[in-house]
């Protein structure tokens, strides 16, 4: 790296956190958010779902292994920073093309490294997520707070990172078509379900309920995502208008819109679930699965009452939660990410499951 830069992290009650810049040299305001990945920063800074946020890294080190060009979520990263201990830039690793740090500065990503990330992260399990800016060193704490309350928090970001035309990902002897209604869709789902002998027709989040029917699909899936459940009313109305016609899978925003769409309520937690160690139970087997999670918003058990939906999975942690299901309309979701790479694979049955209900069809 060339002569580091002095940055610093301002969050809206006025606290400052001093490090040194990395990535793209420019400054921005963000929802500050934590997970607790180990690996797969990759993975992480190309995950849609993290767009307008920075995320504290709780691992210590960071880009020791580069950046693998098979290794992206997304083709165009839209993260808003990232937040961490020690950045490596001399990557260790056969298979790496760049530096964390060189893709960050190409895509415009703000990062920042040298400070203390465990009372970061601590202050926002604590207080809660809050907004920062991510600045210049010599920037006064008036100044930042200035520029982050004349900031509008935005409602546009599953507009933004979904696809604008439809596209096709295709694969050998496939008995199903899936229709994926993309609102930041993982390129790992779509790997997933080729996987399984689906060709999968990915459409924009705005897509019509007639033109998803002209593609004559045997399932509906419904992606990951960034931001409210609640901003995203075309996809609602979308599940509303295909309820019961195809069986239909959602993951993580999905998941929250499947709910929503039957008349359920969301809210938004306190800090969000974020990495790839949560305990999950599954309430029709008994067992608990350790997954992956990316989100900020949960359904409200209590307003699942008369939607037709049950609670299927719920977190060990917090309570929350983390699946339902419709079985007479063949409609099932899951918060959490069983698709996750790298991360725990306990739950990649769901796509299976999601296969039998094609299948019966």
């Amino acid at each position: 790296m060339a002569d580091k830069v002095r940055k610093k992290l301002v969050l809206e009650d006025g606290a400052e956190y001093y490090g040194y810049g990395f990535g793209c040299d420019c400054e921005r305001v963000c929802e500050i958010v934590f997970n607790t990945s180990v690996v797969g920063y990759q993975e992480i800074i190309s995950d849609p779902s993290y767009t307008y946020q920075a995320v504290v890294m709780s691992y210590p080190l960071i880009g020791n292994y580069g950046i693998a060009d098979e290794d992206y979520e997304t083709k165009v990263p839209t993260i808003g920073g990232l937040i961490v201990r020690e950045y490596n830039d001399l990557p260790s690793n056969f298979r790496y093309t760049k530096t964390l740090s060189e893709v960050m500065e190409e895509y415009k990503i703000p990062g920042i490294s040298g400070l203390d990330t465990r009372k970061l992260a601590r202050s926002i399990r604590d207080l809660g997520s809050r907004r920062g800016i991510i600045t210049s060193a010599d920037t006064t704490v008036e100044e930042a707070l200035e520029k982050i309350k004349n900031t509008p928090v935005p409602h546009d970001a599953v507009s933004r990172v979904s696809c604008k035309k439809r596209w096709y990902s295709r694969t050998a002897n496939a008995k199903y078509n899936v229709v994926a209604i993309d609102c930041g869709i993982k390129l790992n789902i779509i790997r997933s379900l080729n996987l399984r002998g689906c060709n999968v027709t990915v459409m924009p989040y705005n897509t019509t309920a007639d033109e998803v029917i002209k593609c004559r699909p045997d399932g509906i899936f419904l992606s990951n995502g960034p931001g409210d459940p609640e901003d995203v009313t075309p996809v609602i109305e979308l599940v509303k208008a295909l309820r019961g016609k195809y069986p239909i899978f959602g993951i993580c925003l999905g998941h929250q819109i499947i709910s929503l769409a039957a008349g359920a309520h969301t809210y938004k937690l306190k800090f969000g679930h974020r990495g790839g160690n949560h305990p999950v139970k599954n309430l029709e087997t008994g067992k608990i699965e350790i997954t992956s999670q990316n989100h900020s918003y949960a359904v409200r058990e209590e307003s699942l009452a008369g939607t037709g939906l049950t609670v299927t999975h719920l977190n060990i942690l917090d309570g929350t939660v983390e699946g339902v299901k419709d079985a007479q309309n063949k409609i099932f979701s899951v918060q959490y990410h069983p698709e996750s790479a790298p991360g725990p694979q306990d739950s990649a049955y769901l796509f299976d499951q999601f296969i039998a209900l094609m299948e019966e069809n």
